[in-house]
């Protein structure tokens, strides 16, 4: 069983920075691809980056510019750098991993808290 384990979460200012992790119990080779969503109070869980296998990432509209997905595969390691945060970043930010043939992801970490001050 994969377990996948976020940390890097805090309070910042707006305008600051943070970098989260997500470390996986297994080869994050494996994987076809691996990213981050992020809930807010109230509100649906939001996909915010992606990086495949290959390396091709994907970004929300909404962090375009701002946010930077990273994988470490030596380290079995995934990485969200957060650059200008707003308050509207403010959510549990959840890392994730999908397998081969799989439409959904097959495992997720269990959150880390982001919260934005204005």
């Amino acid at each position: 069983q994969v377990q996948l384990v976020e940390s890097g979460g805090g309070l910042v200012q707006a305008g600051g920075s943070l970098r989260l992790s997500c470390v996986a119990s297994g080869n994050i080779f494996s994987f076809s691809a691996m990213g981050w969503y992020r809930q807010a109070p109230g509100e649906q869980r939001e996909l915010v980056a992606t990086i495949s296998r290959a390396g091709t990432t994907n970004y929300a509209d909404s962090v375009e510019g701002r946010f930077t997905i990273d994988r470490d595969n030596a380290k079995r390691t995934m990485y969200l750098q957060m650059s200008n945060l707003k308050p509207d970043d403010t959510a549990v930010y959840y890392c994730y991993a999908r397998m081969p043939g799989a439409t959904w992801p097959n495992y997720w970490g269990q959150g880390t808290q982001v919260t934005v001050s204005s």
